[in-house]
């Protein structure tokens, strides 16, 4: 799968595509507005890449001060709300490679 494919299938599918990793099946809900599964799913992900995760998730819901905790935790940058949509990408690219 490409970050373009499941881009298109979070904006255009009623369900997620089958046999997605936990990390990929958190990103896909995060894009299709599913926020308290992808929510669900990221904080049962105990890695860096689930902290990563979480941390977006928190961006979106405009909590930037436990976003930063959950950024520093994953070992990254903190980002700021105008950079949700550029995270989402570089967290698919890393995933999808």
């Amino acid at each position: 799968m490409t970050v373009q494919e499941l881009l298109e299938s979070a904006n255009n599918d009623r369900h997620p595509p089958e046999g997605l990793s936990d990390e990929l099946l958190a990103l896909w809900h995060t894009k299709a507005d599913n926020w308290d599964a992808a929510h669900n799913i990221a904080q049962d992900i105990h890695t860096p890449m689930g902290s990563w995760l979480h941390a977006l998730l928190h961006l979106i819901e405009g909590d930037t001060g436990n976003a930063g905790y959950w950024f520093r935790k994953a070992g990254r940058p903190v980002r700021n709300m105008s950079d949700i949509d550029a995270l989402w990408l570089q967290i698919a690219e890393e995933l999808l490679g």
